[in-house]
């Protein structure tokens, strides 16, 4: 059944959701402050690892590192455009929107909870891999893997930041749905190097998704989005 694993994934955040919204009501404000701190350092070293392994190759027994350039032009370009559209400041309107429609309206971490847990999930080449895969043989396989992944991490971080983070199930469905519809005009598109330079890119801004759980708010991550874009437009580019 195509488009199942687009379900599968949407039933593991949710289902992650709830699971943290019975768990936090246990812990107070000093167990949920340490929660976001551990969930904070986790995504942190899980972009740093996706980020090192695009960068860093063996040549000759000699650890040497690239892209550079590539991460540079995607996220500074990615950055400019996300700031002219704004991206944030749609995330966090569309947030207030579901805030005061869900009855969720005096939780003052719920826009956070959703844009932050939001970004983590729909970031990242399983998803588009996934999709693309679902969508054209009906293979549901890594999307399904992605939802176990993605349950682990919405329960977490519901845990310390609230019901919001549930919410993050709505971008997924529209995300991964779009990419299962159109499959099949994508697929000659994600190249093995499109993939390749996707997951780089994707890592760095989960890793900017960490230092906002651990420090505050401090980069605008949705604004950076377009550099995913960019990514996989450089690979079509003769000489990046």
């Amino acid at each position: 059944m195509i488009g199942l694993g687009t379900v599968i994934n949407i039933a593991g955040i949710v289902a992650g959701g709830l699971a943290g919204r019975f768990l936090g009501g246990y812990f107070s404000e000093r167990y949920q402050d340490g929660v976001n701190m551990a969930c904070g350092i986790s995504v942190l070293f899980i972009g740093i690892a996706g980020a090192m392994e695009g960068m860093l190759s063996i040549e000759d027994g000699t650890l040497s590192s690239g892209g550079s350039m590539l991460i540079v032009a995607c996220l500074v370009l990615g950055a400019l455009t996300g700031e002219m559209i704004n991206i944030e400041g749609a995330f966090e309107r569309f947030g207030e929107w579901l805030k005061y429609k869900t009855g969720n309206g005096k939780d003052k971490q719920f826009v956070e909870g959703f844009v932050t847990a939001s970004l983590t999930v729909c970031i990242g080449a399983m998803a588009v891999v996934g999709a693309i895969q679902d969508g054209i043989y009906g293979d549901y396989s890594v999307l399904a893997t992605k939802a176990i992944l993605d349950l682990i991490i919405v329960l977490v971080m519901t845990c310390s930041m609230g019901i919001g983070c549930v919410f993050s199930a709505v971008p997924v469905a529209v995300f991964e749905g779009i990419m299962t519809v159109l499959a099949r005009l994508l697929r000659p598109v994600m190249t093995e190097t499109a993939l390749f330079n996707l997951s780089m890119i994707g890592s760095i801004l989960i890793f900017c998704v960490g230092l906002n759980l651990i420090w505050g708010k401090k980069v605008r991550v949705a604004n950076m989005l377009p550099a995913l874009v960019l990514a996989v437009l450089a690979a079509f580019l003769p000489a990046v």
